[in-house]
């Protein structure tokens, strides 16, 4: 296997849902680099996000996207479609979590808002659905492509509190093994489906719930280490190598599967 030619992207068309977040920042920037034509379906923009990716010789695409809603994913491949001709490769990592969807000490399963757990329900599970639809299809008609979902280990191990959020990634890994078949029986057996399901990483978003005011862990903090193999936090960095295994022709028979990057966390049975 050339190796050089199997992580070489520069005529791949990458569409990115969420690609301005934490998680995945540092595999928007190695796919530029790499030599992709990546898209940005987001909220939020990232000026410097975008500035750097002209840095590397490619136009960046960002389109502001909430992709619960079907009408702007639409409008998104259009524009996309105009101006590439194609898709090539789809991650879905748009979703999140809140407090209203979370069971806690101040409020108990019995008391969480329907409308926050249905929040939380849309943007990871609906999010990703309607994206698959929307550029799965587009796949279909080309008969290639790569759909790569970002699940959580929460899919594989329910975690504590976070109700709403640990069954919407459930869904994600079910409709990624439901669509890998789908996919290569009806369309083409060039068009693969996988997830990657991240562990705990440390970021400047979750910090909180896992160090307090001086950098020493909470208790949650505690038990995520207790029972990681690892005894470490993973860092969004160390998603990368794992991401472009999935989304490039050196995985080109694998598709279906969950794979996690979570330091042994779910692999550990606490004994």
């Amino acid at each position: 296997m050339d190796l050089d030619n199997v992580y070489d992207f520069s005529n791949k068309v990458i569409v990115v849902t969420g690609g301005t977040g934490v998680l995945l920042k540092p595999t928007v920037r190695t796919m530029v680099e790499l030599g992709g034509q990546v898209v940005l379906l987001s909220r939020m923009r990232d000026k410097d996000l975008i500035n750097e990716m002209w840095q590397y010789g490619k136009q960046p695409m960002f389109i502001p996207t909430d992709v619960k809603e079907k009408t702007q994913l639409t409008s998104a491949k259009n524009q996309i479609m105009k101006s590439f001709g194609r898709v090539d490769i789809l991650i879905n990592g748009a979703g999140g979590n809140q407090p209203g969807a979370t069971a806690s000490d101040e409020q108990s399963f019995f008391d969480l808002a329907e409308d926050a757990v249905t929040s939380v329900f849309d943007v990871n599970f609906m999010g990703t659905f309607l994206s698959c639809q929307i550029f799965g299809e587009v796949m279909a008609g080309q008969g290639s492509g790569v759909i790569l979902n970002i699940s959580s280990v929460a899919a594989i191990k329910p975690l504590t509190q976070v109700v709403s959020y640990s069954a919407a990634k459930a869904a994600v890994d079910n409709l990624t093994q439901w669509l890998a078949v789908y996919m290569a029986q009806t369309y083409s057996e060039k068009i693969r489906v996988n997830a990657l399901a991240p562990g705990f990483l440390l970021t400047e978003q979750n910090r909180y719930l896992l160090c307090d005011e001086v950098g020493e862990l909470t208790q949650r903090g505690r038990q995520i280490l207790t029972t990681t193999p690892m005894q470490r936090f993973g860092d969004p960095e160390e998603m990368v190598g794992a991401i472009l295994w999935l989304v490039s022709d050196a995985s080109r028979f694998v598709t279906g599967i969950v794979v996690p990057v979570d330091g042994g966390f779910s692999a550990f049975g606490g004994v």
